[in-house]
């Protein structure tokens, strides 16, 4: 399936979604491509999963901002690989550096440089440790099999969505709550 076509059927199940995120964030070894970059050389020209280039210019042509967060001990590779396939100008964020935090480091390196709010983010990677631990951050975090593809698309955008329905509740609960009497902030006013 081409860039194109598959960048249309992205676009399509975007288009059944009422809420989308305000950035998607993903990893680059084994989501974005099929390899470590440390495991690489510079010279070498790098190749994506087949459906990960047509989703990301799906989310740019929607509207919503990409990033990446990757733990690569080899970020001038990486970056390397990103200039060579053509995608630089395509992320607002790109914390690509070695770390021991499971990208809770990334992640706020990200939020500062965007203002998104972490419940905001939709965020795909490889590794279920990183999915663990940013999901604790309020991301709606999606651990993929082989690479970002149309159906880890779909299973994120309805996650996104479920997420989004819970903590817009939340508020709703919060706003009732802070509204009645015998409250905090009721008896302050």
């Amino acid at each position: 399936m081409g860039d194109e076509k598959v960048k249309n059927e992205a676009m399509e199940i975007m288009g059944m979604f009422q809420v989308l995120p305000r950035l998607v964030v993903f990893d680059l070894d084994y989501t974005l491509w099929p390899f470590y970059c440390e495991c690489r050389s510079k010279n070498e020209q790098p190749y994506m999963y087949p459906q990960a280039k047509g989703i990301l210019h799906a989310f740019k042509d929607k509207g919503v901002n990409v990033a990446i967060a990757s733990r690569s001990p080899t970020p001038d590779i990486a970056n390397a690989f990103i200039q060579k396939l053509g995608m630089k100008s395509m992320f607002v964020a790109q914390e690509i550096f070695s770390s021991w935090t499971h990208k809770t480091e990334h992640f706020q390196k990200i939020n500062r440089k965007t203002a998104v709010p972490y419940n905001e983010m939709l965020f795909f990677d490889d590794e279920n440790r990183n999915i663990q631990a940013v999901s604790k951050m309020g991301v709606t975090s999606i651990l993929v099999g082989k690479g970002v593809n149309l159906g880890a698309l779909r299973q994120g955008l309805s996650e996104f969505v479920k997420n989004s329905a819970t903590v817009e509740k939340n508020k709703e609960q919060w706003r009732k709550f802070s509204k009645e009497p015998g409250s905090s902030k009721s008896d302050k006013q």
